[in-house]
């Protein structure tokens, strides 16, 4: 289910007609292509097969819309744009779900497929050059949350006589090492037993319980009081010290995004730098827009409750990689083509999340 929105009374079906769903319709469809205003002699002219009406006729129509808030007129322009009441609306009771075209889905085929699956975070960061690149938005693709993933084993490595490499291997084919150093002289004959003894304690469990419970979970082991596992379970919070915001993100398509005729201004350029340089707010965006949901969602503007954010609309989605769901979305104006980029993130979310032979 997507996000429930609450459509104000004068803009719910039985007050709206016909005849005003297919002019704001248009003049969405109408500014997504062209990036201006509409007129409503432009509008008479594109619609004249559709429902023959005269620019005055037209008028009265986007008078009664703009009376609704679903569209505006900026400065002195005659021509009308849509609000963000106006996007909900067409996302929410107009759109029809574009199809992909045979070129797009070839494209994302060829490039994930090309990519060594074996290393999922280089298809996730190919995923967000990719989808940049077909949007023309600023493509964001979150990495799971390592602390959610399960660990299938643990591998100990000694790099000299007090230096020991923790190579972790997570259930999605994610291996994290870190490095832990001894005051002592690390005995090489412990370490296979002492390997042996972890993964037989931990092996399929979830990370975070592991990095929780990993004094209990081997206390009554033979080997618990050894110096190499005291010097471990000490370790703890640095051997899964793994989720961190710099290795939560990948963002990509900033020039791409920048192409956009809204971004002709400086002031709108400047945006677009400090959005990319504030991955927090983008990974908060993400983690609650698809909250509680399975679907595909869109927020637009004010609804991400963001000032950073506030010129922009978010369509994201979820994928699966392991046992753990992640997110991945497309950040640009608000004028961007709702029906065609939904369709394109939910084909890329399914073939990453694709079971990997």
């Amino acid at each position: 289910m997507r996000r429930k929105v609450i459509i104000p009374a004068d803009v719910s079906d039985r007050n709206i007609t016909q005849r005003e769903r297919d002019i704001l319709r248009t003049i969405i469809h109408m500014y997504i292509l062209n990036a201006a205003p509409v007129s409503s002699r432009a509008l008479s002219k594109y619609l004249k097969h559709e429902l023959s009406l005269s620019p005055a006729s037209i008028r009265n129509v986007m008078a009664d819309l703009e009376e609704m808030e679903l569209v505006t007129h900026p400065h002195t322009s005659a021509g009308r744009i849509p609000t963000d009441k106006g996007y909900r609306y067409y996302v929410d009771s107009l759109m029809s779900m574009e199809k992909l075209s045979l070129r797009e889905k070839k494209k994302v085929n060829e490039k994930l497929t090309m990519k060594d699956m074996s290393n999922p975070e280089a298809v996730l960061q190919e995923t967000s050059k990719l989808l940049g690149l077909l949007s023309n938005c600023l493509a964001v693709v979150e990495i799971p949350h390592l602390i959610d993933l399960r660990i299938e084993k643990i591998e100990l490595i000694p790099l000299s006589s007090n230096r020991l490499l923790v190579v972790i291997a997570l259930d999605s084919q994610i291996v994290r090492t870190v490095t832990i150093e001894a005051e002592f002289e690390i005995d090489a004959r412990e370490i296979d037993k002492i390997s042996e003894m972890i993964n037989e304690r931990i092996s399929n469990k979830q990370l975070k319980f592991v990095k929780e419970n990993f004094a209990e979970i081997i206390a009554d082991t033979d080997l618990a009081k050894t110096p190499l596992v005291r010097l471990f379970v000490d370790s703890i919070d640095t051997v899964f010290n793994l989720d961190v915001y710099d290795d939560k993100l990948h963002i990509a398509g900033t020039k791409h995004l920048l192409a956009n005729p809204e971004f002709e201004n400086v002031d709108r350029v400047r945006s677009v730098i400090e959005l990319v340089e504030n991955k927090e707010v983008v990974v908060h965006i993400l983690d609650s827009s698809i909250q509680d949901t399975k679907d595909w969602q869109i927020l637009i503007g004010s609804e991400m409750n963001s000032k950073l954010l506030e010129d922009y609309s978010l369509i994201s989605t979820k994928y699966i990689i392991g046992s753990v769901a992640s997110s991945i979305g497309l950040i640009g104006p608000k004028r961007m083509n709702y029906a065609h980029l939904t369709s394109l993130i939910q084909y890329v979310a399914k073939k990453i999340s694709e079971p990997q032979s």
